[in-house]
């Protein structure tokens, strides 16, 4: 199976509101896909429809090889799945909880769980609701992650914690998926966040795909650019489309170059600006390359 999710034309409608809207993109296996963008944008309707709680209004989807609105036990007992508005049964202990969770999947992998309770440092006998937010968060993923589905699911998984235990999170995710060929689709707000761990990047506003290709693609091919002009001129002409918000104070001019290639980016520049004396090509993080893009189509900032 080469992608563990496909969508096509998937679209889902609440009356007159369009929450998704005709989307189409594909999860690698073995990849770490992040699904950003701002709250309200369509991502948590998403995962609904794909995980089969939810029925599209046109349009379709497979999860692990199955219609998604087909997914059944079978495929479910291959599928983790973590939330930030995931119900927990608080008057368990950690431990009586990891019990509960183990019973309903024949593939738990008891080595591998105190493996995770270990590098989570969980205290397995306080009850989950005496636990903080961060404690209870890492309780979700142990529980997803001890019978070693093919799929994990996070769906807003650093709301709300502090910037230690999103730190451990975010290691945990790295360092499991090192050792296994783990396919993780994790939606968020968060760009910061999930930087250090996407290699495949979806972006949405409004229910709709603005974005979705290979995180480094997607960074290789963006650059802000500064560039100093031996006198100063308008720059107010005709620029080429893939150069996003263009500013100038005085001789120094700066834009974002969305298509920037090495050599015949800057001989482009140099046609178009015979009189520059010197050009700067810096890269960008996933958080400004989505800014300039918010900026230069005017959509929901994260």
């Amino acid at each position: 199976m080469n992608n563990i999710i496909e969508t096509r034309d998937l679209t889902k409608r609440f009356g007159k509101n369009t929450a998704v809207q005709d989307l189409n993109l594909t999860v690698p296996a073995g990849s770490i896909f992040a699904f950003l963008g701002p709250n309200g944008a369509g991502k948590t309707t998403t995962i609904k429809t794909l995980m089969n709680i939810i029925k599209p209004t046109q349009g379709s989807a497979t999860v692990l090889g199955t219609d998604s609105s087909r997914l059944g036990p079978k495929e479910f007992a291959q599928i983790g799945y973590v939330s930030e508005n995931q119900e927990m049964p608080e008057w368990m202990t950690v431990s009586q909880f990891l019990n509960y969770c183990k019973k309903m999947y024949s593939t738990w992998d008891d080595k591998f769980c105190h493996q995770l309770i270990e590098q989570f440092s969980l205290p397995l006998k306080q009850k989950l609701k005496s636990v903080s937010r961060g404690m209870k968060m890492k309780a979700a993923l142990v529980s997803s992650l001890a019978y070693r589905p093919k799929l994990l699911i996070c769906d807003e998984p650093f709301s709300g914690l502090d910037p230690l235990v999103r730190d451990e999170f975010v290691s945990g995710l790295l360092n499991i998926t090192e050792n296994d060929n783990w396919t993780i689709f994790i939606s968020s707000h968060d760009i910061d966040e999930v930087e250090r761990l996407a290699d495949w990047v979806g972006i949405i506003d409004k229910g709709v795909l603005k974005i979705f290709e290979q995180a480094e693609v997607l960074q290789n091919r963006f650059r802000r650019i500064e560039l100093t002009l031996k006198e100063p001129i308008d720059i107010k002409h005709n620029l080429p489309e893939n150069w996003y918000l263009p500013e100038q104070q005085g001789r120094t001019v700066h834009f974002v170059d969305s298509q920037y290639e090495d050599r015949k980016s800057e001989d482009k520049i140099r046609n178009i600006f015979p009189n520059c004396s010197n050009i700067e090509a810096s890269g960008m993080s996933l958080r400004e390359i989505f800014v300039a893009f918010a900026k230069k189509f005017r959509i929901s900032e994260l």
